[in-house]
């Protein structure tokens, strides 16, 4: 019987698994593998809720894989030299695993395959991750797209891949060791109760309760803060626990089950995947964006260092109530509603005039479900540097926001104890200039129309840029 091993790593399900579907193929005896972090402390790219939300994935996917004749092995080390010895170990032919879309990934999977290839051993990359990968959107000059509606266009018209089963059984041999299941106390973790069940089956029960009628409201309450008015799929999708394939087909499913005139939720929650593919293409084509600004021209800006203004951003204590309601939400739970995700990025970029790769890393340290391209492309969209993002001279303004978006001041006083007393309309409204709205909340730390005109001449300066003014 042929031996394969399969490398889990943002794919933490049985059901719909394209490269362990391919591993099972045949009877194959499989041996799933997971490389443990070694990292301590803070890292650029995550941070202790999701680490720990990613801890109890595998105690979950370790019980799912024992219903299969199934053994989550774990090991810990680098790939290149982790997964070879594991395959000359057990005797695998063959390495499968699913593409990672970061950057560091697809370095890791081509080391691999030099590696791998020396030692005879098969290596196997699957498309996982998403409907259509970087280079199957193009333009008919073979040119990724920069703008995300004709992006949207050309990714409808591909026909789209039908979602799979999960393999009956796996036969991983008893013989192979294993590390103990990684732990937040592993990691020396901070104790974080806020995020979300993990797990496959959860992650399907969420998808479950939102195609069952909330998804019809999406578009009329996606933008509402208070309460729960998205679907919450994100670290679903981000960790694997659900199937890309399997959520896009229930969704056209759906659609052609209900009346035309009830489908603008579906269509626009389609939507919101689509951009979720813009942003993997757009760092497929562009990892510098990692670094630098997409827009060329808006590379170099003379953003201000003032850590003491990132520090009060941070821990919600800005003055501005949306925009502190947000960000302790997120410190709180590791989410925040994507509404309140721009226009606290846009506080930072255009109010406080900070750089935006400070908030992108905030954000990857603070969320359940942060997910690199879409993070980045957010941050960058905010900041008016990215792919088809908002002109610099949009400029929200968080007192309006708030008041349009939060009318009630439900999500506010959820989020800011010290303000659940008073009326909605002295949350959406500035306080006079040396004036509090609340003797124990901080006042503003700036005055919004003189920053939104510092943004503007920060943007015009040089003629850095040919939007029009």
């Amino acid at each position: 019987m042929q031996t394969v091993l399969h490398w889990f790593r943002r794919d933490l399900r049985l059901t719909d698994n394209n490269a362990l579907n391919a591993a099972a193929a045949g009877g194959a005896r499989v041996i799933p593998v997971y490389l443990a972090s070694t990292w301590k402390g803070t890292h650029r790219w995550t941070g202790s809720p999701r680490q720990q939300f990613l801890c109890g994935c595998l105690a979950s996917l370790a019980r799912n894989l024992e219903t299969i004749a199934g053994r989550l092995i774990i090991r810990d080390g680098s790939p290149t030299e982790v997964l070879p010895a594991l395959a000359r170990e057990s005797g695998a032919t063959a390495v499968h695993t699913n593409h990672d879309p970061d950057p560091h990934g697809k370095a890791v999977e081509t080391a691999l395959a030099a590696r791998l290839a020396r030692d005879g051993i098969a290596f196997r990359v699957f498309k996982d991750h998403a409907l259509h990968e970087g280079d199957e959107v193009l333009k008919d000059d073979g040119q990724p797209y920069r703008v995300f509606t004709p992006y949207s266009k050309a990714w409808a018209k591909l026909p789209k891949p039908e979602p799979g089963s999960k393999p009956r059984a796996l036969h991983t041999p008893d013989s192979i060791p294993s590390l103990p299941l990684p732990t937040p106390s592993r990691w020396g973790l901070a104790e974080f109760e806020g995020a979300v069940e993990p797990g496959e089956r959860a992650a399907r029960k969420r998808m479950d309760t939102f195609l069952s009628g909330p998804i019809l409201a999406y578009a009329e309450h996606r933008n509402l803060p208070a309460g729960t008015t998205t679907s919450r799929l994100s670290q679903d999708l981000r960790f694997g626990l659900l199937s890309f394939r399997a959520l896009y087909s229930r969704c056209i499913a759906l659609a052609r089950e209900t009346p035309a005139r009830e489908r603008r939720g579906i269509e626009t929650f389609i939507n919101e995947l689509v951009w979720r593919e813009f942003y993997f293409q757009i760092l497929h084509h562009a990892p510098e964006v990692l670094e630098l600004e997409f827009n060329t021209k808006l590379r170099g800006l003379p953003w201000h260092d003032a850590p003491e203004a990132f520090e009060r951003w941070c821990a919600g204590e800005t003055g501005f109530p949306i925009v502190d309601a947000a960000m302790r939400q997120l410190l709180a739970t590791g989410f925040m509603h994507n509404r309140t995700r721009m226009i606290t990025a846009m506080f930072l970029t255009k109010d406080l005039h900070l750089d935006w790769r400070l908030g992108e890393q905030w954000f990857m340290q603070r969320l359940v479900d942060g997910e690199i391209a879409s993070n980045n492309g957010g941050w960058q969209w905010s900041a008016g540097t990215g792919a088809d993002a908002a002109p610099y001279f949009r400029i929200q303004n968080p007192w309006s926001q708030s008041a349009r978006f939060d009318p009630e001041g439900a999500y506010i006083r959820q989020w800011i104890p010290e303000l659940r007393d008073l009326p909605a309309e002295r949350l959406h409204t500035a306080p006079a200039p040396g004036l509090r709205i609340h003797p124990r909340y901080p006042l503003p730390m700036v005055d919004h129309a003189r920053e939104r005109e510092v943004t503007l001449a920060l943007f015009r300066a040089d003629e850095r840029t040919t939007l029009p003014r």
